[in-house]
């Protein structure tokens, strides 16, 4: 994921610059770290945002310790070339804390869709036992799509018939099966919604 020109490492004396991260699914800041040009690389080359710690004096991938690694998903870089904005998906809380960020402010999706999304692609990360979403992963993509078929034909019974509310649950089903299905193709809800305001326009 290149960057169209390089931060401006040496504007400050200890060749860092501050890295402000933001949930790419809710636009919530989580937290700031800094990086370094070896940080930026290794955070480009992996995938996973890692930083320079200014206490371990060492770079330092988020999450290494806890698991609670934050996915990169795209770099931005400031009018200054001093500060980089980095879009990512955080596999659980970001704090050390145990808070979603490190200003102690919950994580909130706009709206249930997107904050199903995030407990759903906690559950793929955690694998908590007794999950049915995190069995639904370990099953793998065939299941996946078999059950969407499912509930998508169960839907379609119940459209057919006068009982709203067994529609109502029907679609649910289908919904979040079809949002298990998309976490485990790398799909995320806002690129259909892109998708689908691309057609409106």
């Amino acid at each position: 994921m290149a960057l169209p020109q390089s931060p401006d490492f040496d504007k400050m004396s200890d060749g860092l610059v501050p890295a402000i991260v933001q949930d790419a699914q809710t636009a919530a800041v989580l937290m700031l770290g800094y990086m370094n040009a070896a940080a930026l690389q290794q955070t480009q080359e992996t995938g996973l945002v890692t930083f320079f710690s200014r206490s371990k004096q060492r770079l330092w991938t988020k999450g290494e310790e806890s698991g609670n690694v934050l996915r990169l998903r795209s770099i931005a870089l400031d009018c200054d070339n001093d500060t980089l904005l980095i879009q990512a998906e955080p596999a659980g809380p970001v704090c050390h804390t145990g808070a979603d960020t490190c200003w102690n402010q919950p994580n909130i999706a706009p709206d249930f869709l997107h904050q199903l999304e995030n407990i759903i692609l906690q559950r793929r990360a955690t694998a908590p036992e007794g999950s049915y979403t995190a069995q639904l992963f370990a099953a793998g993509i065939p299941k996946m799509a078999q059950k969407v078929g499912e509930e998508a034909v169960e839907t379609v019974i119940e459209a057919l018939g006068d009982n709203r509310d067994r529609l109502l649950n029907e679609s649910a089903d289908l919904l979040y099966h079809l949002l298990v299905l998309f976490a485990a193709k790398e799909i995320r809800l806002h690129e259909v919604e892109h998708v689908l305001l691309s057609r409106h326009k």
